[in-house]
């Protein structure tokens, strides 16, 4: 598994008019934490890392972090993005030992044709998007595959039932769906409408 370098810069002043200073630069206040070191604030430069984290193993990547000669291994943890923009505001970088697992979210795709479902006009549900994990760091996959091929009506597939890679292992409820099944829209059918009744008149009596 490759790894990116990031350089940061210590953050000596506190508060939010800093953070705001910081942000204005083109900088993303953060924080360093763990490796039983004592918690650090940096700032890293907002463009270098999206670069670091746009490689196929995304916010999972791991990070050769230098903060001004302190060197860290590290993964963006906790991310947190304006409200409205959608920028990032502020960042966790964890101490990861590559020898060690941790628990990550990992996106699950869908593959495979359930063609069962869908001739029966029924629906492929999914329920969740991504799956937490434990793994060592060089571990973790970009993405796992849930097969969808052999789903039948009122099949669902839970967790437990995700095939995973070797060193990997499932975090949470084995019981959680991940994927359901539906009945879909019903086609609309046409009615004929009914046939007029002709009545005949009824004499009236003499």
């Amino acid at each position: 598994m490759s790894q990116a370098t990031l350089s940061a810069s210590l953050t000596r002043a506190k508060g939010s008019r800093n953070a705001r200073r910081l942000r204005a630069s083109g900088s993303i206040p953060a924080v360093v934490y763990g490796g039983g070191a004592e918690t650090l604030a940096i700032s890293v430069d907002a463009k270098s890392f999206r670069t670091a984290v746009s490689g196929e193993q995304g916010l999972n990547s791991l990070i050769n972090l230098d903060a001004e000669g302190q060197t860290f291994l590290v993964m963006a943890r906790e991310i947190q993005r304006h409200p409205v923009r959608g920028t990032v505001s502020h960042i966790d970088f964890q101490v990861v030992d590559p020898n060690k697992p941790v628990v990550t979210e990992v996106p699950l795709h869908l593959v495979g044709d359930a063609v069962e479902i869908r001739h029966a006009d029924w629906e492929v549900d999914q329920q969740m998007f991504s799956l937490e994990v434990r793994a060592r760091p060089d571990q973790i996959p970009t993405h796992i595959d849930v097969d969808i091929s052999e789903l039948k009506v009122g099949d669902s597939i839970h967790i437990e039932h995700v095939i995973l890679a070797q060193g990997v292992e499932a975090v949470g409820d084995p019981a959680t769906p991940v994927v359901t099944t539906r009945a879909g829209r019903v086609a609309l059918t046409t009615v004929k409408p009914a046939e007029a009744v002709v009545v005949a008149p009824v004499d009236a009596p003499e």
